[in-house]
């Protein structure tokens, strides 16, 4: 959930991309590819990436970054209140396709990247004075659009304690 405080004059945009409809989406041949793969991910992944264009992300210490360890999920995750599959990577996080040679994790996974966020799975969130954001982070990505660097958006941020992503048959 997100609580716009302070917004840009422009730009600030979030984008919402649905993971169930990418996958939905994907040509039969590629679902099955994935459909019980697995990927490694990583909160340190492109942290230094991330925090080179946001400066208000802290510099991690040593302790925290020994405490981040990588996390293997399934590449496709079942919802489960719905049963609904949805693509389940991201660029930013996701390093590697568990038990394919380097180079070809690095090609499926720059074609599920390339698919899972093309523009007819999202929606722009235009944010107004006082907009409060709900979603589901097991269907969505969201990342931000980009505010200018001499311009300033603060939001509050909660986050609820999720489950962990499985895959069904």
């Amino acid at each position: 959930m997100l609580l716009a405080q302070e917004l840009p004059a422009e730009g600030g945009d979030t984008l919402f991309a649905d993971q169930h409809q990418a996958y939905e989406a994907l040509p039969a041949a590629l679902r099955n590819e994935i459909d019980t793969r697995f990927a490694e991910h990583s909160y340190l992944a492109k942290y230094e990436e991330l925090r080179a264009r946001s400066p208000w992300r802290p510099k991690l210490t040593a302790a925290q970054i020994a405490e981040v360890k990588p996390a293997e999920h399934p590449v496709v995750r079942t919802h489960p209140e719905t049963g609904r599959k949805a693509l389940f990577v991201s660029e930013h996080f996701t390093t590697r396709i568990i038990g394919l040679p380097e180079d070809e994790s690095r090609v499926l996974l720059a074609e599920l990247f390339a698919h899972s966020t093309q523009p007819a799975f999202q929606l722009r969130h235009r944010w107004q004075p006082h907009d409060m954001v709900f979603w589901d982070n097991r269907s969505v990505l969201h990342p931000a659009a980009g505010t200018p660097d001499h311009l300033r958006r603060k939001l509050h941020r909660t986050t609820i304690e999720g489950d962990a992503p499985f895959l069904t048959a």
